[in-house]
């Protein structure tokens, strides 16, 4: 689509003399003042404005104003006679993106338009990625319903508008960078920056220098300044995922910068002021590490302003069935796979496993399934055995412990439910498929399978 320019100058022969210039690279259209171009900018769309500043009636500034303020709002080019610093400065200031002298050069008007429309695009891109961010992480994107979980959402609604420290705790998996982020996009500083850093990732003297920053020559290989995670994250929010791995050293830096919001780089003496809204999470018991000695309790006091709690997912079991949903639907669409889903029988041995690793681990239960079935529905016969309380035979012999369980024990167990349900249903399928929580096709092959049970006609 060719980018469209409106010309507005009260000089008949400038404002035609420059859409002669442009019109074989854009839709130029013109206008001899103020109100003309508020008609025009009224009736359509214009990507690039580029006014004159004195003009009879309304100035050029009118026209800034009045382009800045409509929904799809052009970027603006201002252009006189009278040049100088207050001038440029007063159309900077208005939301001109940048400022020419007549008589204009055409060469250096069309590396100006082309420089907005750059500009516009970017702007436009970083809109819709706000968007996308805002609907990613607003509240009814965490799925669930559980009154656990409403519980936690009801607390972060509360206080992500506030300035205050966060602690989000919860087993490794639970979900607690999702909450961070949440708050995040909740808060008045959606728009800044969310810095993410996994503290245990990172040695003692790497983790201090990615946090603070260093000077050139703070440490062997230290060759130039590096700006750290906490002046990345100001005005913004910096997220401190398992802060109780950190150490000592680290923990006094920080505790400096929750009580004064000032920071020194590593090798540095001069403090450098943050405006940074810290969220730390944990998977660890931190008032426990007080008690042992390792972890400051002041630090543990400043954190701890709020606490969020985050349920295992084994306390939310009503809302596993939406979470499989979920992740089967998002894995199908990345795989480009026919859409797998999940008998009833199979829905209710899921929910009565304890999911030690919590969502990531329901999570990566839907991306295997999806991509090993490619389609159809599982049964709780389709599951590995750990969803169903059994166990793979040991492969290492004598182990010490309990022995492994014999898979044939599984099969025996499934007959015998079969049987039970064919005995009860008087050899009803239909009837027997639903006294088991499975589908008749899957019936069917179970029978097809193990013909000697089908005694009942």
């Amino acid at each position: 689509m060719v980018p469209s320019v409106l010309i507005v100058d009260d000089e008949k022969h400038t404002r035609e003399g420059l859409q002669q210039a442009l019109e074989d690279s854009y839709d130029v259209s013109v206008a001899a003042n103020a109100d003309e171009a508020f008609n025009l900018m009224d009736a359509q769309p214009f990507d690039v404005v580029v006014t004159d500043l004195r003009m009879p009636g309304k100035s050029g500034l009118k026209v800034i104003d009045k382009a800045l303020a409509l929904s799809n709002r052009p970027a603006v080019l201002m252009m006189t006679a009278y040049g100088n610093i207050e001038t440029a400065v007063e159309a900077m200031k208005r939301g001109a993106v940048d400022f020419l002298t007549k008589p204009v050069n055409i060469e250096r008007l069309e590396v100006l338009i082309q420089r907005a429309l750059r500009t516009k695009t970017l702007e436009v891109e970083v809109n819709q990625l706000h968007e996308r961010l805002d609907e990613k992480f607003n509240f009814t994107h965490i799925i669930g319903h559980s009154a656990k979980l409403q519980e936690v959402i009801e607390r972060v609604k509360l206080v992500a508008p506030s300035r205050a420290t966060i602690l989000v705790e919860g087993e490794s998996g639970t979900g607690k960078e999702l909450i961070a982020q949440a708050i995040h996009q909740a808060s008045p500083r959606a728009r800044g920056p969310l810095i993410a850093v996994h503290c245990a990732a990172l040695s003692e003297n790497l983790l201090e220098s990615e946090l603070f920053g260093h000077e050139r020559g703070a440490f062997t290989g230290a060759n130039e300044r590096r700006i750290g995670r906490f002046e990345s994250a100001d005005g913004g929010t910096l997220f401190l995922d398992e802060i109780g791995e950190i150490s000592a050293s680290t923990q006094v830096k920080l505790l400096r910068f929750l009580e004064n919001k000032t920071i020194e780089r590593v090798g540095g003496a001069k403090p450098i002021e943050l405006d940074v809204r810290l969220v730390a999470a944990t998977n660890r018991n931190l008032e426990q590490m007080v008690r042992d000695g390792k972890f400051r309790e002041d630090l543990f006091f400043r954190l701890n302003v709020v606490r969020i709690a985050m349920p295992p997912l084994r306390d939310r079991a009503d809302d596993i069935p939406l979470l499989l949903t979920h992740y089967l639907k998002i894995f199908s669409e990345e795989n480009k796979s026919p859409a797998l889903t999940l008998e009833p029988g199979a829905v209710r041995t899921l929910q009565a496993y304890a999911w030690p690793g919590n969502v990531r681990e329901l999570r990566n239960f839907c991306e295997n399934a999806v991509v090993l079935h490619r389609g159809g529905s599982l049964t709780e016969y389709d599951l590995d055995p750990k969803f169903r309380g059994g166990a793979a035979p040991s492969g290492g012999g004598e182990s010490g412990g309990a022995p492994a369980a014999n898979p044939l024990s599984i099969e025996e167990n499934e007959k015998r439910v079969l049987r039970e349900a064919l005995i009860k249903s008087r050899g009803n399928r239909t009837k027997a498929a639903e006294l088991m929580g499975i589908s008749r096709r899957t019936l069917h092959r179970k029978i097809a399978q193990w013909p000697e049970l089908d005694v009942v006609d």
